[in-house]
Parts: structure tokens; sequence; C-alpha cells
């Protein structure tokens, strides 16, 4: 009776135990142990195979120039390293990347743990995570598990039903030389040598990121002592005194063998020139390459990049030549730089947690994410139209809003700078630069930490500019020189700001209509009313107070901003309306389709628009090709439209893609657009000149 009261208990748990094996849309995946039965404390090994989609690919510890390595954490047990099979060597463009097709399987020592009890079940679980590429990536994970009795240490354990298979896997596994390498300096880098003699080919796959360059040559001399292979530095190429480690394989009249090896590079050892040097004489890539998969280092980069860059944009620039203003006058500036970047990466950093936030919860959500609500959109135009009015002089608010013309001394002064850097963040997320697409898409499949660092790069990327004219007097000496004019300037600033309250204006009528036009407007005049008021009440306390007063109401009715459900969008004569079955339709029919993802709050879609898209020649090319050019909009939150933006790795607007006859796969057009590289684009692409990933 107590043994059948156990088995009624435990049975819950033996069927709570994930299972094996799953599948997701590009790869099965499942946990094959090498023993039927385990015993506490005992080591034994686990293989994770991986049943790879055709003409998809995962990645190798080192995945190369693009990519992550899959990884594996262990709840219940405690897993040893992966052990990895020799990859293959994917060319993609200028790019080498590391990585599996088909079948592949990895292998890990786990442990199971000491205080297992005698009788009970070993029910580990794995979540495993990949990324799996074509044209494009796609981040997938599954949660697997084991179900092993535990039996006495003592008593003999059983061999897994596939243990022949798993040794079959364990073969595959790169074994420590039998010989010893050497490694020395080059003139492109580092020199890798070994004593096999008769070696035809060899190549070389590093095991850490940026050791060598992966796209270089790997020129082999052979001679009859041995072999030596010439290795081009990397973007972190090893240093004095350090090993470069990773796995060689070399053919010979035998066949092929792969073997890991390790060398220190001697102390003292200088290095070759420029690293990747090499790449410069490589050919240009058929066409871009996905986005989300870089490494963390070229994400942080490419981040930093874009907010450099953004200041250059139509919704930037102004604020940030509104603070160039202070830098004018003489004095010390640092205080005012640090003030302005902690503005601009607090409001980064806060929106990166909204980010992470939302999609712990389940939520797929971009960049410019919050320009979807009415709300945000209506206070963003009220903040603009206060900095217009300000710049116009037609009331001052000293160092607390914009920090122009204030003591660069006082806690004031200090606290502009800091307001005009949250301004600056905020106005700089309707619009996407070069290079932040790539970044974006890469943060938003990362962790928590990850993803933070890359917003923050980003920020910092946006605040440099002005960070560096406050830390170097030799640059303030670019700026013109105090005068009059300084004041006409910060007037004729304000009419970006104006122009750019029309927009919004234009926006919420496409989310909120016309009854959320008429509720902002309402704000504005109320606003425009307590300023006015402020101006000719003779007490500057009721002045202030009737200004605080028109301001507060104002915000307050941006609360009753609601989306609407207007009329779906409207094909023109030049497009249609994107949808999936309409996508689907046009390609079954072979014919090439041009797909537009954009949105009315995001500048730079309405600029590629106007300087390329509606370009004559644009069009003519479209006619004359016989392109179906589909128009997605996204001002207003769209499920299907966010799923398309993440298959193709993209965090958010501007997408651009280009189905040729025929192709599998569309290609990825860059996001800032040229009427030339249209028209290039679907003249030149056909299935044979696709890129691949």
């Amino acid at each position: 009776m107590r043994s059948f009261f156990s088995a009624l208990l435990t049975a819950p748990l033996v069927a709570l135990a994930a299972p094996p094996q799953a599948a997701t849309e590009h790869v099965k995946a499942r946990l094959v142990p090498a023993q039927a039965s385990v015993a506490p404390g005992q080591r034994f090994t686990v293989a994770l195979e991986q049943d790879i989609k055709s003409h998809w690919h995962t990645y190798w510890i080192n995945p190369g120039d693009s990519g992550q390595a899959t990884t594996i954490e262990w709840r219940g047990a405690q897993g040893g390293a992966i052990q990895w099979p020799t990859p293959a060597v994917q060319p993609i463009g200028p790019l080498v990347n590391y990585g599996y097709e088909g079948r592949v399987a990895l292998l890990v020592d786990v442990t199971v743990p000491a205080d297992a009890k005698v009788g009970g079940r070993f029910q580990p679980e794995a979540d495993v995570r990949w990324l799996v590429c074509k044209d494009v990536c796609i981040p997938e994970q599954v949660t697997l598990g084991l179900d092993l009795p535990v039996i006495a240490a003592e008593a003999q354990a059983q061999a897994g039903a596939e243990a022949a298979q798993i040794a079959e896997w364990r073969r595959a596994i790169p074994q420590p030389a039998p010989f010893a390498v050497q490694l020395k300096p080059a003139a492109q880098g580092v020199q890798l040598s070994g004593p096999t003699a008769g070696v035809t080919r060899a190549y070389f796959f590093a095991d850490t990121w940026g050791a060598v360059t992966h796209s270089a040559p790997q020129p082999l001399k052979a001679q009859a002592d041995g072999w030596t292979l010439d290795l081009t530095a990397g973007e972190d190429p090893v240093k004095p005194g350090r090993p470069l480690s990773g796995v060689v394989t070399l053919t010979t009249a035998t066949g092929t063998q792969a073997w890991t090896v390790s060398a220190p590079m001697p102390e003292g050892a200088g290095q070759g020139p420029a690293p990747g040097a090499a790449l410069a004489e490589a050919p240009a890539p058929a066409a871009a390459s996905p986005e989300s998969s870089l490494g963390l280092l070229p994400a942080l980069a490419l981040a930093l990049l874009g907010g450099l860059i953004l200041n250059l944009m139509p919704c930037v620039f102004p604020v940030l030549s509104i603070k160039a203003l202070a830098l004018v006058k003489q004095g010390d500036h640092k205080a005012e730089g640090l003030a302005y970047t902690a503005g601009v990466l607090l409001s980064f950093a806060a929106l990166a947690a909204v980010l992470i936030a939302l999609r712990a919860g389940g939520q797929q959500v971009g960049w410019g994410f919050q320009f979807h609500s009415p709300v945000f959109v209506g206070v963003v135009a009220h903040l603009l139209f206060l900095v217009g009015l300000n710049l116009s002089g037609l009331f001052d608010i000293g160092g607390s809003f914009t920090g122009v013309g204030t003591s660069l001394a006082s806690r004031q002064g200090l606290a502009g700078s800091f307001f005009t850097g949250v301004l600056a963040a905020v106005v700089a997320t309707p619009c996407t630069a070069p290079f932040m697409g790539a970044a974006l898409a890469f943060a938003l499949s990362q962790p928590a930490l990850v993803m933070l660092a890359v917003f923050l790069a980003l920020g910092l990327g946006l605040a440099l500019p002005f960070l560096v004219l406050a830390f170097l007097p030799a640059a303030q000496r670019w700026l013109p020189r105090p005068g009059l004019w300084m004041d006409t300037f910060k007037q004729a600033l304000a009419f970006p700001m104006y122009a750019a309250v029309v927009w919004l204006l234009w926006v919420l009528a496409q989310q909120a209509g016309p009854d959320g036009v008429a509720l902002a407007l309402g704000g504005l005049l109320l606003i425009a009313f307590g300023l006015w008021w402020r101006r000719v009440s003779g007490s500057p306390v009721v002045g202030t107070a009737a200004a605080v007063i028109g301001i507060a109401l104002a915000l307050a009715l941006t609360t009753g901003l609601r989306p609407v459900e207007g009329a779906p969008a409207a094909a023109s004569a030049t497009h249609e309306v994107y949808g999936a079955e309409r996508l689907a339709e046009l390609r079954a029919q072979n014919k090439p389709v041009f797909v537009n993802m954009t949105a009315a709050w995001c500048i730079s879609c309405l600029v590629n628009e106007r300087v390329a898209l509606s370009r004559p020649e644009v069009q003519q090319a479209f006619a004359q090709g016989g392109v179906a050019y589909l128009k997605g909009d996204w001002t207003r939150e769209d499920p299907a439209i966010t799923a398309v933006l993440k298959a193709h790795g993209r965090s958010g607007v501007p997408l651009y893609l280009y189905y040729a006859p025929g192709a599998a796969e569309a290609q990825v057009l860059p996001q800032i657009l040229t009427p030339g590289l249209v028209i290039e684009a679907i003249s030149s692409a056909t299935p044979a000149s696709r890129s691949s990933t």
C-alpha cells in the first residue's frame, strides 16, 4: 500500500518533467543521454542534437564576423563546457562565419547532484538558446529535460539506447593535438606552424572572436618537416605572453583531421599592421546581411556611431544647436557637458527599462514604440510648442528648461543642460539613423543588461559632440564669436520646433482623429493664453500661476487622447496596402515586390519617401520592371507589421524589402535610401545574386 501511494505522489512530478525534445520553426532539438540510469555524484555525457532546417545554420563557439553561439543553461544538474564539433566556414559576401548546417550534436558532461536520492528520478532541465540564420537571423530557444532513474553507486549503470550514436558524435569532436604548435609574429599578424608533414590543405579556427581576421586568406606553406599558416591579426589580436587557441584542420594523403591547439605569443613580440587589412580587398556584399547577428562589441560600436549620426537628423539638430549657443560664451563648460550627457543617458536608460519591462510581459515592441501612443505624441507636441515659444522670446524660463543664456556655474544652468539632454533623447526617438537598426535589433534579442549597454552606447553617441565641445576648449574655437547674432539665431531655431508641432499634430490626426487634434489644439491655446496672461498681468505671482495652470490644463487634456479605429489605410496610384496575403499572392504569381514598412511619426521614413521612393525615376523603374509596391503603416501599433520587422531582424521602421521574381527570401535595403540605390536593387537583384547569411 505504501508503494502505491508513493507512486501516486511521484506520478505528477514525472509528468511535469521537461520533454527531451522540442522543435522551433527552424530547428528540432533533443537531449540524448549516454546512460539509461545514473548514480549520485556521477558524471556522464549528454548530447544536444540539432536538426537544422535546410539552408539554415547555427553557430560555433566563435561565430566569426557575425552570429551567436548556442548556449545551454542547466537546472538541477551541473553542466560542463560545451564540446564543439569542427565547424564549417560560411562565407557571406566579405564576411566569414563559423557554424553548422543539417544535423549537429554538441556534447556536454553533466554531473548528477551528490544528494540525488537512490530510487528517485534525475530530472534536470536545460534552457537551450541559439541563433539560426539564412537570409534573416532568428533567435530561438527551447527547454529540454531528462528523466532517468537514480541507482546506487555500486550498481552497474546501463548504457543509453543511443550510446553508440554518442560515441560516433564524440569522434567529430576535435581532440588535443599529439604535436606542439608554435606561434610567432609576422607581417600581417602571426604565423602558426606545426611538424606534420605532407599537409596539402590547412585552416585555423580561432576559438575567440577577433584574434584573427576571419575573412582573411590563410596561406599555407608546406615543407618537408611541417607546415605554416599565415594568419591576419583581427580586431583583438593575441598579446605577447597570451595564447592563441582554436582548432586546426590538416589535410594529408590519409584524409582530413581536426585538432585543438594552443600556443603562446612570445614575450616582447610585436604584431603586424592594421587588423582586418584583408577586408579592404574583399568583394562587396551582394545584399544587406542580417542585422540581428552581431556580437556585443560590434553592436556597441554601431550604436555609438548611430547615436552620433542622430545629431544630424532634423528632429535632433535644432536641440543640439540650442545647446551649442551656451558654448559660444566664455567659461568652463565641463559641468554643463556632463549634465547634458547625464540627461541623455538617463533618458535612454529609462527607455531601455520600459522596453525590458514590456518585453518581460510578452509584448513585442521596438524603437519608437512610444509614438504609438496618442498621449505621448500629444505631450511631445506641447513640449516642443513650449520650447518654440521660449526660443521666440515670448517668455523666459531661465535655465530650468533649455539652459540657454544662464550662468554656467549656477544650479539652474546645470539643470537646464540636464533637461536639454532629456529633450534631445525624446525628440530623437522618431528618427532612425544608419547603423542603428543593426544595434537595436541585436539589443532587443539579448538579456536585459546587454540591451541596456547598447542603449547607453546609443545615448553616448548622441551626447558625444556636445561633450567633446565642452571638454576641449580648442574645439570651441570652431564656434563663431558671441554677438547680437545669437539672439536672432536662437529665435530662428523656434521655427523647426513649430514645424515639429505641425508634424506631430498630423501624426495625431491619423492616430486619434479630428477630435484628438481638436483636444491638442485646445491645449496649445491654453498654453498661449496662460503665457499671455503672465505677460499682461501686473503681478508676477499671479502671472506665473496663470502660466503654470495653463500648461497643466493643456497637459491634462492630452490624457483624453485615445486611438480611434479609423478607415483602413488606403491604396494610391503608386502603392497598395501591405498585407501578408497580398504579398503571398504576388509572389505566387512570380512578380517582383517592393515592401515599405513606415510610420507617420518616423522622420527617416518620410525623408526616404520624399527623396527616393516618390521620385519620378524610381516610380518609372517600378513601372518598367512591373514591381508591385506594398506599403505597411506602423503609425498605430500593428502586430502583423511588428512580426515582419522581427522576422527581418529589425526593432522598428523603416524597413525596405525587395522580393525578386523566384527569390526565396527578400533583399533588405539600407535604412537611408537614394534613388540610385533603389533602382540598382530592383534592376540587379535576381535569385542568383541574393546574399545568404
